[in-house]
């Protein structure tokens, strides 16, 4: 009989225990959300380490720049990329010069032993680079008498039409010894032509036929001829066609 009390005693016991360890089971940390830690959170900033001493901290994060990219620059349109136009070469003075054309202003330049062998005209200071042209054209048909007589200079480095004042003193000694007579007028403007400049020319002596003298001058060139037996009118375009050839 007391056997028998002492197993139910047990038996209670362990039921006991069985349940008491259900409950805690039940009630465990691990169903319970409250005690659920939170996750851990990332700092907004990262950790600023103390340099050693004598040693400069370095950047953060949030002071430091990041590099911009360079500018860039938008391709051109392809209007604005149109190529120009080339323009003309030029010398590089930009100033003409004299030369010796076979034939001026239609008139043929005397060969042989009846053109000019010297210089018959003081032609002024000449420096380097300078060209002198002397020479004698002949009117059409002549084969005789008194001949065009040329002198131009270019890269004058005075004011060409006092270079000019100069050549025609010299042309008007030289005709005076070679057939001209009298005193000479004042010169008189005519149209220049294409090349500009002034064109003065002047008579020897004044008559309704005479001598005649014309002389040009531009920016750098100066020249003169003397027309045996002619008009003013006549020499002056006759002389502008012959300086459209001599003059480049």
């Amino acid at each position: 009989m007391q056997s028998a009390r002492s197993g139910s005693v047990t038996r209670l016991a362990v039921v006991g225990v069985v349940a008491a360890v259900l409950a805690l089971s039940a009630c465990g940390p691990e169903n319970d959300d409250s005690a659920v830690p939170p996750p851990p959170t990332r700092p907004t900033t990262e950790p600023v380490s103390t340099p050693p001493a004598g040693q400069p901290a370095a950047p953060t994060a949030s002071t430091t720049a990041r590099p911009t990219a360079p500018p860039t620059t938008a391709a051109p349109s392809s209007a604005s990329a149109k190529p120009t136009a080339p323009t003309a070469p030029t010398s590089p003075t930009g100033k003409r010069q004299v030369v010796e054309a076979r034939t001026a202003g239609g008139l043929a330049r005397t060969t042989g032993p009846d053109a000019v062998s010297d210089v018959p005209v003081d032609p002024g200071e000449m420096r380097d680079g300078m060209h002198l042209v002397v020479a004698n054209y002949d009117r059409a048909g002549q084969t005789s008498g008194r001949r065009i007589l040329l002198v131009a200079v270019d890269n004058v480095p005075e004011d060409p039409a006092k270079r000019r004042e100069h050549l025609w003193r010299g042309l008007i000694d030289y005709a005076q010894q070679h057939g001209s007579t009298g005193d000479p007028t004042s010169g008189v403007p005519y149209a220049a032509g294409p090349l500009g400049g002034s064109l003065e020319c002047l008579q020897l002596p004044a008559a309704p036929t005479t001598d005649v003298l014309c002389g040009w001058s531009d920016a750098s060139t100066a020249g003169v001829a003397l027309f045996p037996k002619s008009t003013p009118a006549e020499a002056a375009a006759l002389f502008a066609g012959m300086r459209g050839d001599i003059e480049k």
